[in-house]
């Protein structure tokens, strides 16, 4: 027979009351068995814990000590089931989600962030930096609770929800000749003869892929005369006057001396952004909790 919380509760009952009767009635269970599980118990210890006449129970040596150590177990346990409760309240524990560079300049997704830090602030947020096609391995493998992404191709096991549809914008220098054209005019093909600063291919982002795509169905096959892989890298070189880009309109944000954010005039100069989750594997309830949040906060 093993030492169970039943016998610990019991024990601290009439230690605390010095008085079966009264350790029945506090406990609602009758005397008798009550009586019977302390003597259980002291044959489970091996000690006498408690002394006891016709007239008056005290705790012995063994129970004065017994005592402390019950108190510290029960409280251990106390403790660890709510922890488990908050945990399955998704007020503890750990959230980790993926993040294209642009994300932190949505609007959508930094009130997010903020909201969800306010309603849970013992989750503790790690945030992965990755292009969109690079959240797709740590999603499957369960490294990733959620990715923020731009739209892409999805392994069977992922899906998606839209965030939002964002425009793109022409990432110009200052004073550069589009800059004259007048607001909302400006199109695909009027960029046909500009250098471009664009992201290498192998980066592996899926703005590459999509970008390209929209100026090849205008007729347009840009000039790129330099490949970075980060799009804070692109604004830069552009304020330097190395070439034009076209970004999603969250960059527009990022305010860098010398450079001009132009609107575009085609309907479809548009990129999604995803929120993404494993099919099959259960969320937990701080992953629900931030989802909740940013696809209310958006409508």
């Amino acid at each position: 027979m093993n030492i169970e919380l039943r016998h610990l509760r019991y024990f601290v009952a009439v230690a605390e009351e010095l008085h079966f009767g009264r350790a029945a009635e506090r406990l609602r269970i009758s005397q008798p068995p009550l009586s019977q599980q302390i003597q259980a118990l002291e044959e489970m210890v091996g000690a006498r814990l408690l002394a006891r006449n016709n007239r008056n129970v005290g705790l012995t040596q063994a129970g004065e000590m017994f005592l402390k150590e019950a108190y510290q177990v029960l409280d251990q346990v106390n403790r660890a089931a709510e922890k488990a409760a908050r945990l399955e309240r998704g007020e503890i524990g750990e959230l980790t989600i993926g993040f294209t560079s642009s994300a932190p300049f949505i609007s959508v997704v930094s009130r997010s962030l903020r909201a969800f830090r306010q309603l849970s602030p013992n989750v503790h947020i790690k945030m992965r930096e990755v292009n969109t096609k690079q959240q797709l391995e740590p999603l499957l493998n369960g490294e990733l609770d959620l990715g923020v992404m731009r739209n892409t191709r999805l392994p069977d096991a992922l899906q998606h929800q839209l965030l939002l549809c964002e425009p793109l914008l022409a990432v110009v220098p200052n004073g550069h000749p589009l800059t004259q054209m007048a607001p909302g005019t400006l199109r695909f093909a009027d960029l046909a003869q500009e250098h471009f600063v664009f992201f290498s291919r192998e980066v592996g982002t899926a703005l590459y892929d999509e970008i390209l795509a929209l100026l090849a169905n205008a007729g347009v096959s840009p000039y790129i005369t330099q490949e970075v892989g980060e799009a804070m890298t692109i604004i830069g070189l552009v304020a330097a006057g190395l070439g034009i880009s076209i970004l999603p309109m969250s960059f527009g944000r990022v305010k860098i001396d010398g450079v001009t954010y132009l609107p575009l005039a085609e309907p479809d100069a548009m990129t999604e952004v995803w929120l993404v989750h494993h099919r099959n594997r259960p969320l937990t309830v701080a992953a629900q909790t931030l989802m909740a949040l940013m696809l209310n906060l958006h409508k």
